[in-house]
Formats: C-alpha cells, structure tokens, sequence
C-alpha cells in the first residue's frame, strides 16, 4: 500500500518522494483526524521523545539568543518578549503541521539565524533587524506559495539529500565523544542509562534514560550550573515596531530567508525522507514564512521547521511505528509554548542542565537518522560521489556568503555528480 502524498497512513511509509506534479499546499489526513488519532498515539516512546527534542531546543539554542541579545544592550522584558515569539509561534508549528499531515515535524527557529541576528544587533537597531525578519518571513512565504521549494526538493537526487543529512547531523555523534572527554562521569551515566533502557525497556527512548542518567551523575558530582540570566520573572510579550533598512535587509534578511529555506527546511525535508514519510514541503516552508511574520510582532525572528529536533521526533527513539511519532511533536509543540509564556522562570531550570549531558542525550537520539541517512546515501549504489561530495561539505559547517553548509552540500553534490556521474541522472530521469 502507499502513502498518499500528503502524508503516511496507519501501517504505510515510503521512502521515496513523489515524482508526479504535486499541489502547490500538499493535501493531509486533516487536523480532525490527527486529534482523534492523537490519544492512542501518546506513549512512553513518543512522550519521551517529545521530551528530549524540547530540552535540546530549550537549552543552547535559546542562550544563544539570551546571552546575544543582553550582550548588545537589549533589555530583559524585550529579551524575554523575543523568546516567547519564537517558542510559541514555533510550537504552534509543530500542533498544526504534525496535526493535519500526522507526521513528526518540528517547528522552532533557525539557529545558525539567531547566530546571524545577534551579531547584527551591534551594526543595526533592533527594530530595523525585526523589519528584516519580516522581510524574510515574507520571502519564505512567497517561496512557498510558489511551489518553487517543492519542484527543486523533487529534483534532488535523493543519495545526495540523505549525504546532507548525515553530514548536518554527524557532529551530534561526535559531541558525545567531545561531551565525554569534558565531563567523563556525567557522559558515561548518560550513555549507560540509554544503553540499559534500550535493552531491557525498549518501549521507553533511550534518549530519556539517558537524560535521567546523566541528571542524577550531574547532581552528584555538583554539575549543575548557575548562572544569572537576562531573563528574569514573567513579563507580557512586548509589540515591536520595525523600521526598514535596505542595508540591513541585505545584511540580515535575504540570508536568514536562505537559512530558513537552505538549512532548517532541507535538513528537516531529508530526515523526514530517510525516515520513510513523503514531507509535505510546500506546506512546511509556507509553515516557516508565516511564523517569520508572526513572530517579529514581538520582537522573535522567524519561527520555523527545526531540522534538529525533526530528526529527534522522527527517528526510531520516537517508537517503532512512524504513524505514531507525530505525537512526539504535538508534544514538543506544547512544552515549547510553555517554555515561550514562561521563560521568565523556564530559562533558570533548563540552562543549569550541563551543556555535555545536552550534548550526549542529543547525539544517542540521533543514532537511527544518523544511521538511515548514511544507509540512504550509499546504499543505492548511484550518485556515490556526489553523496561523498555533499556529506563532506556538510561536515565542514563552512559557511560562505552567511549561508550554512547544509545548502552548499546540496550545491556541490548536485554539481560534481552532473560532472562525474551524468549516467545516474539519465537512469533516476528512465525509472521516475
């Protein structure tokens, strides 16, 4: 049996995207149906993993835009009202699209965009960078109504995607390594907790025994921190006015549209396909510029598909069964907006976890994409040195023009494969 286009049904997955004409907005099961399904889909497996994508998300990334913001002179209650842009509008991404296409998708914000953005704020004033974030959100949009991101995903030579992935994705797995040389005994509880769960309660993520794990080892050996936070005590949500700047929309706008698109959705796309799921991207990147236009009006900049976290919902610590990992999402979508109204007293919990133990339960619950991804690369025995190409770049994180490695990955997989493997391209093009 196969999946419709718009998403898996009970007991059907397949690997490969659609190679027909497809709706501008992909067609789903419907919200009502992923409601009514939702109760019997909740289970330790999909809680848990639900979990464990939220604490990743609700820890580093959000003290990149805590520490960046404070850095550059923003004050607490607009600090504040900028985390609840981006957490809510990017939890309320994930209810939807989990939802009406019952698939394990995961919105939040970009985080090599909130890299970009703060190192911004100190050429820029703050509301010209949020009219940039406007400018980007309705550039995504634009995108996405077009159709245009789901031709070219189409297009892609799937080894080529799945090598982006694994490359994306790889320096989870060697930050467990790098988390163990830094913090030995909380690492160590951390994999044994995942290694003991996986084996003898396997119903139950791994990645969650290993977070009990290494919180306990954390506690034990004083390795909890504590440090004041430029977030301190509820505040309302702020209204921002934006400015518009042409040199900071060329600065900041056009490239944080490039990361939505470029890092985010295509990470987020080719771990859903390795996973088995046909991702609706024309929806997820229309998703990603509405919730680039709704967040700034508190100061947030874009909320969108979190790659990342996709792969954490997505992947076999979510439960065996791929219908019912969309219920990690709709779990991760609500701690994410609860971590957005309350990130007043939220940020003091989440960031005293070790940066390490993040790192370590990060990485174990990214083993099976990880896996599935490297398998998808190299296992069809076409574009191989495309694949190689694109799985190197993506390690190297390089990042020219300000756009990350995961879209030149894709560009020079693509290129070098056109080069040296045309063949493969005139066979994908007599089989599609």
């Amino acid at each position: 049996m196969t999946a419709p286009e718009g998403g898996p049904t009970d007991g059907s997955t397949t690997a490969a995207p659609p190679r027909r004409p497809a709706r501008r907005i992909e067609p789903g099961p419907g919200i009502r149906s992923g409601l009514r399904a939702l109760p019997r889909r909740l289970n330790p497996a999909t809680v848990g993993a639900g979990v464990v994508a939220a604490v990743f998300g609700c820890t580093g990334p959000a003290l990149i835009v805590i520490d960046g913001a404070a850095a550059n002179g923003l004050p607490g209650p607009l600090i504040s009202s900028w985390i609840f842009g981006i957490y809510v509008f990017g939890g309320l991404i994930s209810l939807l699209l989990a939802l009406r296409y019952r698939m394990p998708i995961v919105g939040a914000y970009s985080i090599p965009g909130a890299v970009l953005v703060v190192g911004a704020l100190g050429t820029f004033p703050f509301s010209a960078v949020v009219g940039t974030f406007l400018v980007a959100g309705l550039l995504v949009l634009v995108l996405g109504l077009s159709g245009l991101i789901g031709t070219v995903s189409r297009w892609l030579p799937q080894p080529i995607v799945m090598a982006m992935i694994a490359g994306a994705l790889v320096r989870f797995g060697t930050g467990v390594v790098t988390a163990a040389e830094s913090a030995p005994w909380i690492a160590a509880a951390a994999i044994v907790g995942f290694l003991l769960l996986s084996r003898f309660v396997p119903v139950v993520p791994g990645a969650l025994g290993a977070l009990v794990a290494g919180v306990i080892a954390a506690a034990a050996t004083g390795g909890f921190a504590t440090q004041a936070s430029a977030v301190d005590g509820w505040t309302a949500p702020v209204l921002v006015a934006p400015t518009f700047d042409v040199a900071a929309i060329l600065a900041v706008g056009v490239p944080l549209a490039v990361l939505v698109i470029a890092a985010e959705n295509a990470q987020a796309y080719g771990v859903l396909l390795s996973q088995g799921y046909r991702p609706p991207i024309n929806a997820m990147t229309v998703a990603s510029g509405v919730g680039g236009l709704l967040a700034p009006l508190t100061g947030g900049h874009n909320a969108n598909i979190a790659g990342p976290m996709t792969a954490i919902c997505s992947g076999p610590q979510a439960g065996p069964d791929p219908d019912a990992r969309y219920a990690a999402s709709v779990v991760n979508g609500v701690l994410f907006i609860a971590f957005g109204v309350l990130a007043g007293v939220a940020v003091t919990a989440v960031t005293a976890l070790p940066s390490e133990l993040v790192a370590v339960v990060a990485g174990l619950a990214m083993i099976g994409v990880l896996v599935s991804s490297f398998r998808g690369a190299f296992g069809e025995g076409r574009f191989r040195i495309g694949a190689l190409t694109a799985l190197v770049v993506a390690m190297s994180e390089v990042a020219p023009l300000g756009i990350s490695s995961p879209f030149w990955a894709l560009v020079a997989g693509v290129a070098i494969s056109a080069v040296l493997e045309p063949g493969d391209f005139r066979v994908r093009a007599e089989t599609d």
